[in-house]
């Protein structure tokens, strides 16, 4: 009996370490973020309570607004707009550049090889990686010579750098390999004699692609969203140094809130920010079953 018993807790006892630096690390934090968002503070204090009042800063004004927009709505839509960008681009260069690797390189070593030429970048940091943009990009920029120099532009322009153009450029640059990676692996799994099948009954590339290679894709490609999306949302980094300080995000407004150790009204962006990000990835969930992937 003793025996049995044993048996049937060693599932638990293995995962429990797991469960405890989850616990510790994940959850216990959230949940202090959530019990400070309902906090007083003052420009000199903070006050363990209980009031609706940082929620209400967060959209301080919105109502009054309408049919206008509060300029909190207008962060959040700006954040949306950079998040829906940065997701498309990445799917269509992670898509494509999986797609390679998987169909059209043939041995495994040249694959393995290749795709570790795509993680030489995260080898460095990412404001290294964000700063090599600007000479570049910037007005005399190796970019802006050439276009003068070649008579393409008759001014350096100034929309390369420090605008949403270099925004997007270098979020596309940082997290792409995240939807390669996951997507990658989807197509691996994809038992090949289903695409000679396809290929054998008359369907060109494209109806192959679009009937067999995406369909089993999906898994994959909504893995790959849910990270770039997560790590888009919540980023301020990047949109602080790319965008010259100039371009809002949610992001960078609890960063600053947190630097002005403001930290309940922080607390109560960082939630409503959360709750977006869960409405999109369950909104993703629904439509794929990640559960394939697994």
């Amino acid at each position: 009996m003793a025996s049995r018993r044993a048996g049937a807790l060693a599932p638990y006892w293995q995962a429990a370490p797991m469960a405890l630096v989850f616990l510790l690390f994940f959850v216990l934090p959230l949940l202090v973020t959530l019990i400070v968002s309902f906090w007083n503070y003052t420009e000199y204090s903070i006050e363990p309570a209980f009031t609706l009042d940082n929620y209400r800063e967060v959209f301080d004004g919105c109502l009054a607004d309408l049919p206008g927009l509060c300029t909190t709505f207008k962060t959040y839509l700006s954040t949306l707009k950079f998040c829906l960008i940065v997701w498309a681009s990445t799917l269509l260069i992670g898509f494509t550049v999986a797609y390679f690797l998987a169909f059209h390189v043939r041995t495994m070593t040249m694959q393995i090889v290749l795709f570790l030429l795509c993680t030489i970048p995260f080898w460095t940091s990412n404001v290294i990686r964000m700063i090599s943009w600007i000479p570049l990009l910037g007005r005399n920029g190796l970019i802006n010579q050439a276009l003068v120099g070649t008579g393409l532009a008759g001014s350096p322009q100034e929309w390369l750098l420090y605008s949403d153009f270099s925004v997007v450029l270098a979020f596309v640059h940082l997290y792409t390999l995240f939807m390669v990676v996951p997507i990658f692996n989807s197509m691996m799994r994809i038992d090949r004699a289903l695409v000679e099948a396809a290929y054998d009954s008359g369907a060109s590339g494209w109806q192959t692609l679009w009937n067999v290679v995406i369909p089993l894709s999906k898994p994959g490609i909504a893995i790959g969203s849910i990270f770039v999306i997560t790590i888009v949302m919540g980023d301020f980094v990047t949109i602080g140094v790319m965008g010259g300080q100039q371009i809002a995000s949610i992001g960078k407004i609890i960063n600053v809130q947190v630097n002005y150790l403001q930290f309940p009204i922080a607390a109560a962006n960082a939630v409503v920010l959360l709750v977006l990000v869960l409405l999109i990835i369950w909104a993703l969930t629904r439509m794929i079953d990640i559960r394939k992937e697994l």
